[in-house]
């Protein structure tokens, strides 16, 4: 592991102390307010803790250093509007230009949810069916007939909750000034394109495979029956009725733009030529926004889930959207019912950032959190566990988990390379102790704590793996096991 000192692990994010300070709008929020948000900066905690060990209250500043974030920008709803807007750290490492609540993150995955938000105003003018087979509303590509597709046709509702069967988990994005691919280019895998031709590898809905290829067809769905690209297509369904003035699906950033644009700061701390990576996979990965404009998302689902209508949803659409198929996912939308209504939330990652976006239908609560860094997801879970308990919300209590001690054997039989989500993961053991890192939760490795048997938990994430028992002295693989999703993951050979 990192060394540490004073507590805190040796970092390559230097942030200068004067740019620790918080940025925020002209206008000043009441002292109430104030004093609110300067609560969540210092009650930053992890969600689960090891029963015997005391927990801590910690700053933002600190954390930031802890999990190398450069800067962090957060928009919370409370009272069904935005109560506060907050930017910290600085845009790029090493430099002095401060993040600020109007500065650009891409917003990874949480694209999906506004590309739903996006394809459902469609449904609701008769441009789009939900459950009609896709290939009758594609005009310029179809997805090629199989074995799978002869038992079931692909449907909108299917690509929007990752069971439609459809196969390319993620992308790679791709440098800028390298030629992009076409949208035709993608979904086919022809050069220049740098991922897989998007196919049906499964009976749709037979089940839940999360699947950024779906939500490129869903792309191609929306261009065509919208008659128009996709990024002016969004401008017109989306992002100019929310008068979200700050967001963009533009491959090529306008420069008044780019240059309040955050630069990604990936794991291995190496500069991105350019600052960031391009994603032409629009609707899966490609927008630019600002937490205060994400947070217009939120107020949209959060209003439209009443019996009013919204400003893009219908209170149809909206139920439609947060209405599970398979597993936790709705359309666009991890859902969870809470109480008397529904906690709803969707994670993004690209290379170098990670958000969030989070919200509850029936308390007008919410929040979005964008950062550029890779080591942002833990960061951000830690957000949530000090806004939780300053704002009295349900979820993201500070849990107790009692831990075994550590099995030498079992350690070693884990230990190893292994595959998540076409992710590389490794296991390690130093000592009695057990780590566990992906990229897709960032470079620093997390700890595991024998739960159980075969079962560990760490504390930087509320997730359990299980490993399976070993065939000839070696393990195949495990599962990653995140609220009521599993991941598989295969050891690499």
């Amino acid at each position: 592991m990192p060394s540490t000192r004073n507590g805190l692990p040796a970092t390559r994010l230097l942030i200068p102390l004067l740019l620790l300070a918080s940025s925020a709008h002209a206008q000043t929020p009441p002292a109430d307010i104030e004093a609110r948000i300067a609560r969540v900066e210092h009650g930053l905690s992890s969600r689960i803790v090891v029963k015997g060990h005391a927990s801590q209250e910690m700053t933002l500043a600190e954390r930031m250093a802890f999990h190398d974030v450069p800067a962090v920008s957060i928009a919370l709803i409370n009272n069904q509007r935005i109560e506060w807007a907050r930017a910290y750290g600085v845009l790029e490492p090493g430099s002095t230009r401060a993040a600020t609540p109007d500065s650009l993150f891409q917003a990874g995955s949480v694209s999906k949810t506004v590309a739903a938000v996006g394809a459902l105003r469609l449904v609701h003018q008769g441009r789009l069916s939900l459950d009609a087979p896709a290939n009758t509303l594609l005009q310029h590509w179809k997805i090629p007939d199989s074995t799978f597709t002869a038992q079931q046709p692909v449907t909108l509702r299917g690509l929007l909750n990752h069971s439609a069967g459809i196969s390319v988990h993620g992308f790679l994005g791709y440098a800028q000034g390298e030629r992009l691919p076409t949208l035709l280019q993608i979904l086919d895998g022809v050069a220049p394109a740098n991922s897989d031709p998007i196919r049906v590898e499964a009976t749709p809905g037979s089940a839940w495979t999360y699947s950024g290829g779906g939500y490129t067809v869903v792309q191609q769905m929306m261009a065509d029956a919208g008659a128009q690209p996709y990024p002016q297509l969004m401008q017109r369904l989306v992002l100019g009725p929310l008068q979200m003035r700050d967001s963009t699906y533009a491959t090529d950033l306008p420069p008044a733009q780019r240059a309040r644009a955050a630069h990604a700061h990936p794991s291995d701390g190496q500069p991105v030529a350019g600052g960031w990576r391009v994603y032409p996979e629009a609707a899966a990965a490609g927008l630019w926004t600002t937490a205060s404009d994400l947070a217009k998302v939120v107020l949209e689902i959060q209003n439209s889930g009443s019996s009013a209508p919204g400003k893009v949803l219908s209170s149809a659409m909206a139920t439609q959207m947060l209405t599970r198929v398979k597993g936790d996912y709705a359309l666009g939308l991890y859902v969870e019912p809470i109480g008397s209504g529904t906690s709803f939330a969707h994670t993004g990652g690209t290379h170098g950032f990670r958000a969030q976006i989070y919200g509850y239908t029936h308390t007008g609560q919410g929040i979005v959190v964008l950062t550029n860094s890779d080591g942002g997801a833990a960061l951000v879970d830690e957000i949530l566990v000090s806004v939780a308990a300053e704002y009295g919300w349900p979820e993201f209590q500070i849990v107790e988990k009692p831990a075994m001690a550590a099995d030498a054997a079992l350690n070693a039989e884990v230990a190893g390379d292994y595959v998540l989500m076409d992710t590389p993961a490794r296991v390690t053991r130093e000592g009695d102790r057990l780590y566990f890192q992906s990229d897709l939760f960032g470079a620093r490795p997390m700890e595991l704590f024998r739960q159980s048997g075969r079962e560990y938990f760490t504390t930087a994430e509320d997730m359990t793996i299980v490993f399976p028992f070993a065939t000839a002295g070696r393990v195949a693989g495990f599962e990653l096991k995140r609220g009521a999703t599993t991941y598989p993951a295969t050891r690499k050979e």
